[in-house]
């Protein structure tokens, strides 16, 4: 096959070629769904699911879904010192202390931004002087593993030309340290991302103003 551009329509055909029945432009209907699991932040329903196929029938499948609160995730940039925000806690999923990216969950009704400064001042207690002393740059929203969990994870950048500090604010079993490092250090790190997003944000190649530097090959997981 030549490396012309294919478009959304040819990938379609082209995927269609290894159909096994299963008529993946048809609606999808849920059967049923029950609410098997209730944790502190995510719960759990167990859903029977038909798919339609293409000689007019269904196939039933069973999936379980991780339901979970969208999140915010920032790469954090001191514009005056050109250094970027690293976390460490204990992330139970690798069963370590890793390094992360600051980054917590959207309570219900909140704005992005919003979100994305309140997890930065509670978790770091770096504050923006004012408004106009922070730029944020939407990077993307991801899921960060849509096999299991609708969780959805914002991605940004944020570059702050003057901060303060102030008195974070932690959860009774929260435990987070955090340092300013240079950029060249970061990716030794292998930040994990204090929340989410595990493949979502990697290979990302962005041209941001007012720095110019490229965010590449850095992945986000929880």
């Amino acid at each position: 096959m030549c490396d012309e551009a294919v478009d959304g329509t040819q990938v379609d055909v082209l995927l269609d070629e290894s159909s096994d029945g299963v008529d993946m432009s048809g609606m999808v209907t849920v059967l049923d769904s029950r609410h098997v699991y209730q944790g502190a932040i995510f719960g759990v329903d167990d859903l029977r699911i038909a798919l339609p196929m293409r000689d007019g029938g269904q196939t039933v499948i069973r999936r379980q879904v991780m339901r979970h609160a969208p999140c915010v995730v920032m790469l954090v940039h001191d514009c005056a010192n050109d250094l970027y925000l690293i976390e460490r806690e204990y992330r139970i999923g690798c069963g370590a202390f890793a390094y992360g990216l600051p980054a917590g969950l959207i309570d219900d009704g909140e704005d992005v931004d919003a979100a994305a400064l309140r997890e930065l001042r509670e978790e770091t207690g770096v504050e923006p002087i004012d408004e106009n002393s922070c730029d944020i740059d939407h990077v993307g929203q991801f899921y960060s593993s849509e096999g299991m969990t609708d969780e959805l994870a914002n991605i940004m950048v944020m570059h702050l030309r003057h901060w303060q500090a102030v008195e974070r604010h932690f959860d009774a079993d929260e435990h987070v340290e955090s340092a300013w490092i240079p950029w060249k250090q970061l990716p030794q790190r292998q930040p994990s991302a204090a929340a989410s997003t595990n493949r979502a944000a990697d290979s990302i190649s962005l041209a941001l103003t007012p720095s110019r530097f490229q965010l590449s090959h850095l992945a986000f997981s929880s």
